[in-house]
């Protein structure tokens, strides 16, 4: 147990900054206002009810529970897989950054319905889908476990069982 605490302290991080951000912007701008800091970065309020990209926003309502439910489980599996490799540090690290960011994104939908999102990059007129610091800690995990895959002795899959 005491090889997991850094990884959750690691994650309970991410979801500090994830939250404080997300009030900062809640309590600083209006639903939809938009601030240009640069020619390719805005902050923007906005609310997604749906996942990545805004898929399935649009829904009748269900799609929460589903979410949610997604995400509980997501946090479940990543504990477990914590735990059973504590020591694999870059592993842990992609999974830490995962974990925080999905319980930052959770904890959104649970407590408001949404979840909010206010960076905004944008280029030539065309603006990447607005995200906040749990979709970053996500996107990095993501990639630092496909980096991971690819590092000798990461066969996970077939020594876990």
């Amino acid at each position: 147990m005491r090889k997991l605490v850094p990884w959750y302290a690691w994650a309970l991080l991410v979801v500090l900054l994830d939250q404080l951000t997300k009030y900062w912007i809640s309590a600083s701008f209006d639903y939809g206002e938009m601030r240009a800091y640069t020619g390719f970065f805005n902050l923007v309020l906005t609310y997604n009810k749906g996942a990545a990209f805004s898929f399935l926003a649009g829904a009748a309502g269900w799609q929460r529970g589903v979410f949610i439910a997604i995400a509980l489980t997501a946090i479940v599996v990543i504990s477990v897989l914590l735990a059973r490799h504590a020591q694999e540090k870059l592993f842990c690290l992609a999974l830490t950054l995962i974990l925080g960011g999905a319980t930052g994104n959770v904890l959104d939908r649970i407590v408001l319905g949404h979840v909010v999102d206010f960076l905004d990059f944008h280029l030539a007129g065309w603006h990447w889908p607005a995200f906040n610091l749990a979709d970053s800690a996500i996107t990095v995990g993501a990639v630092l476990l496909i980096a991971d895959s690819f590092r000798a002795g990461a066969g996970r899959a077939r020594t876990a069982r």
